[in-house]
């Protein structure tokens, strides 16, 4: 029996602990059951409400909220106990917004502001804990993101969505998640058809000889905020990204284990795709690792020699580590080397200068669970803290799972913003419950390992935890990576619960209060990178206007630094492709300039264009005069068109550069989803894929290029062909039409 005294000095040291500091950056500290940021302070009177006094920027569009108190029941949920009342308080303020975001017709809505089922965030949500907690409703979402022809759906997006953005794929490690959950075999059956379908147009339309995938970066889908202005949509679908390419890479390993389960036994691809999926990850290591900078490069971007954008981007980062595409050794390099604000790890740094915060200058609090899930991996301790802190910060502060905040003062007043946001209390449960309670399904059990921090060090129970057939109550004891015991009703067993697993699992995991090894943080200032040149040919000199706090420029030649120079002038008269590249004063690079070619050129019209009216009419769509186009006029690109042949000469053997001079006034440039979609031949072989994204609509008077395409042609008569295939059915379906001006070939010897 415990004497009045011990009672009492437990008591005090339980006083203590919740007073001790868990968290503190120059901007912000956790410290018990409170958090505080610049005199303002958000805390936990019961573990069922927030009150905060924080005050946002004058002048928002969007209140803050002042308080949170628990509204839907929760019971039905797995339940927190823990000494700590804010870190209760948050994740059950994550369980009631999780109730809001259920709608009527069983699907996740994305966010208080955002209305209906996205691609991207309902899966990055099922990944991170709605696959468990929510698995009716993940699976009526996705199902909802399949299109009439079985294919997963691209929301819509710039140019006109699929394949600028091509990051859909996400919907199959989602989708896959859900089956590890629930081992439902006609699940299983449902979701391998549609994944095969849609991987094996993604292998043809954004998949590229060198490994990687082309497309917009996933999840950062306003193309200013985080490309340089000189890129149009077309130039966006031929940058390589390193998130899309490892969400593909995951895809692909998933479908050729379906398709070993479940596909032909004769022509069976799983081979195949797992090829692939290696070829993937092999590029990422081999052409985005920046061994000077200790991370990946956030994608490739350019016209005819695509140069790598040295920014580091968090999500890719993450995944890099959580799907193994880094090794050990570069994981725990990655978490040390990312540069972290006193707010957390920005979507990507630095930061763009003229650009407004959104995914620019801006933290998103899924993300960084993403990078403390990647953190806790590692065995990174302080990353993982910090990450954690930058998640449960705005929880706390603004009493709602808000969407983003502002990196430089952790504020809400972005371009758009919405509470009770999906993947963001998404990712504020996976914290408790992949972290601290080590939870990780694999398709035949649920695995265990707890990574807790020594200031969060502490018993933690989970009670309610259905998994298939069992209904598990979890505690954790101590801290550390280790796991000392792990006991199921009393019994000593390795740290997993089978699937075929009945009936109530007391689950009892003590740490091994183990010193984890340090690995750092990169703690730094907010960065914004100087401006991006404009250059431009006078002559046979490239030129460009001077940049306030430029210290120098670099000067490229076909994606290659040949010089760095104070002036601003070059001799481009060899012919090549020039870039220039403002470096500040302190060594932060701009964007690399709109490229400008100087190799010469052959124009090619169809002889099918048509003659030039004074009213052009296209078949369908805005009629009017259509003006801009050269020569005798244009032709119509429509899905029921006869596939296009045109003859050229080419003067050398060499290098070829291809693209279309092209109009799309089906949509704007920024939604929807009628992306012209060709696939292209030489001499009756195929050779890629030609993309004519939305440029506005019924903007058939605004001409510009398709991406380009680079191939070896031996000198000769050449023929170049566009023909609409199967796999070229863009998300619209019907809409699939675009005019054609010229081609435009450049090339070199």
């Amino acid at each position: 029996m415990k004497t009045r005294n011990s009672l009492l000095l437990l008591a005090l040291a339980a006083v203590s602990a919740s007073a001790q500091t868990i968290v503190q950056t120059d901007a912000y500290s956790w410290r018990g059951d409170t958090m505080y940021q610049a005199g303002f302070t958000a805390t936990a009177p019961t573990p069922h409400h927030i009150v905060s006094t924080y005050a946002a920027q004058p002048g928002y569009f969007m209140p803050v909220e002042k308080e949170w108190k628990l509204k839907n029941d929760i019971s039905a949920y797995p339940q927190l106990s823990t000494p700590n009342r804010l870190h209760q308080a948050i994740y059950n303020m994550g369980l009631d917004e999780m109730v809001n975001a259920v709608e009527p017709d069983t699907t996740l809505r994305t966010g208080k502001e955002w209305a209906g089922v996205w691609t991207r965030d309902v899966s990055y949500s099922i990944l991170l804990s709605m696959a468990y907690l929510q698995p009716e409703a993940s699976k009526i979402s996705l199902m909802k993101k399949v299109d009439s022809l079985g294919r997963i759906i691209q929301d819509t997006g710039s140019g006109g969505a699929w394949p600028v953005s091509s990051d859909r794929e996400i919907w199959t490690l989602a989708a896959y998640e859900l089956y590890k959950v629930t081992g439902d075999r006609e699940w299983l059956k449902y979701i391998y058809p549609v994944i095969k379908r849609s991987l094996d147009d993604d292998l043809l339309t954004v998949a590229t000889d060198d490994g990687l995938v082309r497309g917009e970066t996933s999840f950062i889908d306003w193309r200013e905020q985080s490309y340089p202005k000189w890129m149009q949509t077309a130039d966006i679908y031929s940058s390589e990204a390193l998130g899309t390419s490892i969400v593909h890479a995951q895809a692909l390993r998933i479908l050729a284990e379906l398709e070993k389960e479940l596909g032909p036994k004769k022509g069976n691809e799983s081979a195949k795709y797992l090829a692939q999926a290696e070829k993937i990850e092999k590029a990422v290591n081999d052409k985005l690792w920046m061994p000077d900078k200790g991370y990946y490069a956030m994608y490739t971007y350019g016209v005819n020699e695509p140069i790598v954008n040295p920014r580091v981007e968090t999500l890719g980062e993450s995944l890099a580590i959580l799907y193994d595409v880094a090794s050990p050794e570069r994981a725990r390099t990655i978490t040390a080397s990312n540069p972290t604000t006193p707010f957390g790890a920005a979507i990507f740094f630095p930061q763009i200068a003229d650009m407004p915060p959104y995914h620019n200058n801006a933290l998103w609090p899924w993300v960084g669970a993403y990078w403390a899930m990647a953190n806790a991996k590692a065995q990174n301790e302080q990353g993982t803290l910090e990450a954690i802190g930058a998640v449960f910060r705005p929880a706390a502060l603004f009493a709602t799972n808000k969407e983003n905040f502002v990196l430089d003062n952790g504020d809400i007043a972005t371009e758009l913003n919405s509470s009770n946001m999906l993947w963001c209390l998404a990712g504020n449960l996976a914290i408790t419950h992949k972290i601290l309670f080590g939870i990780h399904f694999e398709k035949d059990g649920l695995a265990f390992a707890p990574f807790v921090p020594r200031t969060l060090a502490a018993e933690r129970t989970l009670k309610g935890f259905k998994y298939r057939g069992a209904t598990l109550n979890i505690t954790v004891r101590g801290f550390g990576s280790e796991i000392k015991s792990f006991t199921v009703n009393g019994k000593e067993t390795r740290p997993f619960i089978p699937a075929d697993a009945k009936g109530v699992k007391n689950i009892v995991i003590t740490m091994a209060d183990n010193a984890i090894a340090p690995v750092g943080v990169n703690h730094t200032a907010n960065v914004k990178a100087p401006l991006t040149p404009i250059a431009r040919l006078e002559g046979t000199t490239l030129v460009w206007d001077p940049i306030e706090y430029i210290g120098e420029y670099v000067v490229l030649k076909d994606g290659q630094r040949i010089a760095r120079t104070h002036s601003t002038t070059w001799d481009a008269s060899e012919p090549g492709e020039y870039q220039v590249i403002g470096v500040s004063g302190d060594g932060v690079e701009s964007f690399a300039s709109k490229p400008v070619s100087t190799l010469p050129r052959i124009i090619v019209s169809s002889p099918d264009a048509r003659t030039s009216l004074v009213s052009s009419e296209l078949s369908y769509g805005p009629k009017g005069d259509i003006t801009g186009f050269t020569g005798a006029g244009f032709v119509e690109l429509d899905k029921q068109s006869a596939p296009l042949g045109i003859a050229f000469d080419a003067p050398v053997d060499g290098t070829y550069y291809i693209s279309v001079r092209y109009a799309n006034g089906n949509g704007p440039v920024n939604t929807e989803n009628k992306c012209a979609i060709r696939t292209a031949t030489i001499d009756g072989e195929r050779a890629g894929i030609i993309v004519m994204p939305t440029r506005g609509v019924g903007n058939w008077s605004d001409w510009g290029f398709s991406n380009t395409l680079k191939v070896n042609l031996t000198k000769g008569p050449h023929t170049i062909g566009l023909d609409f295939r199967p796999e070229n059915n863009n998300m619209n379906i019907a809409t699939n039409h675009a005019a054609l001006d010229y081609i435009l070939i450049q090339y070199k010897n």
